[in-house]
């Protein structure tokens, strides 16, 4: 198969016409968190459900993770249907939802801190809808958000050529609408609308995905890749997924973009693995967990509790990666 490659923006122009200049980079501040991370190997990446246990405390969250090591924060748009999720998120968006929190709540969280660390915000594909793509990244971008992950946005349906991959000289897009007999290639999709407003969207790669899918995942990815450890939903782990080691390698065949690990990390130990073979480290569900226990123990205040929580998950992690 012929490799994949990013287009020039400046070699799109028709003859005769002055070169289009190239947009700037997306994600300036994850790359910068990637290339170099506090804990010296690997972007150490917390992910909190927006909102949750409530608002107030997931300000008070945030502040603690940073000041724990944290490079980068993922925050979830609770969602009602949220399909890549395991129990504890789940739990904690159905919570959330009940709360009333919406997507400007969690915007709003990120436009808080978004100075103090750059943010990352997965969601599901019908808030966007719901909300207006359009509008949806322009506020995303407002707030300080770089990078969207969105679970259930099949790659194939981004638009790929509105983000310059092409096989050979044909779009890559182009060439999978003609094998399923759509009529045209699919123009400003929402990566395009995406990037037109400063943010990237991140593509998934699997165990079970294949080397022509790791191919467009490589060429699709703006800011990073996120590489899911196990197949299944979110959730810890007692191990890390025998497979991680072959879908990093295969991985970086295909991309110079930075690899950052979620679904099933839960210790420090784990992490510190992790940061062994990827770029970045995410710990979703064991921080959950920690902190909705700790918020909802009867102990003393449970903000002060939930922080706690938080702050010894991540700061042991922070400091496993950084030992090695």
């Amino acid at each position: 198969m012929t490799p994949l490659r990013r287009v020039d923006p400046g070699k799109t122009a028709k003859v005769g016409e002055t070169p289009a200049p190239a947009p700037p980079p997306l994600a300036p501040r994850l790359r910068r968190a990637f290339a170099a991370p506090r804990a010296g190997r690997a972007a150490l990446i917390p992910y909190l459900t927006g909102g949750h246990p409530d608002v107030a405390t997931s300000h008070r969250l945030i502040e603690t993770l940073v000041d724990a090591g944290a490079d980068i924060v993922e925050l979830g748009i609770p969602y009602s249907d949220p399909i890549a999720d395991g129990p504890v998120v789940q739990r904690s968006t159905h919570e959330a939802l009940l709360a009333g929190v919406t997507p400007e709540t969690v915007f709003e969280l990120a436009a808080a801190h978004s100075a103090a660390v750059p943010f990352v915000l997965l969601t599901y594909v019908n808030s966007v809808l719901a909300y207006g793509p359009e509008r949806f990244f322009a506020r995303a971008a407002q707030a300080g958000v770089e990078a969207l992950v969105i679970p259930d946005l099949p790659l194939d349906e981004v638009a790929l050529d509105a983000v310059g991959i092409v096989v050979g000289d044909a779009p890559a897009i182009a060439q999978a609408d003609a094998a399923a007999g759509h009529g045209g290639p699919t123009r400003g999709g929402l990566a395009a609308l995406a990037a037109a407003a400063g943010v990237s969207l991140v593509p998934m790669a699997a165990p079970t995905s294949t080397d022509v899918r790791l191919e467009l995942v490589g060429a699709a990815a703006t800011s990073f890749v996120y590489c899911v450890a196990v197949t299944g939903v979110t959730g810890a782990r007692t191990e890390v997924g025998e497979e991680l080691p072959l879908l990093i390698e295969r991985l970086r065949v295909s991309t110079a973009a930075p690899l950052a690990v979620g679904f099933g990390i839960s210790t420090p130990e784990q992490a510190a693995r992790v940061a062994g073979l990827a770029d970045g480290v995410i710990i979703g569900s064991a921080l959950i967990d920690a902190i909705a226990r700790s918020a909802g123990s009867g102990v003393g205040s449970g903000a002060d509790a939930a922080c706690a929580a938080a702050a010894k998950l991540v700061s042991a992690a922070s400091a496993a990666i950084a030992a090695g």
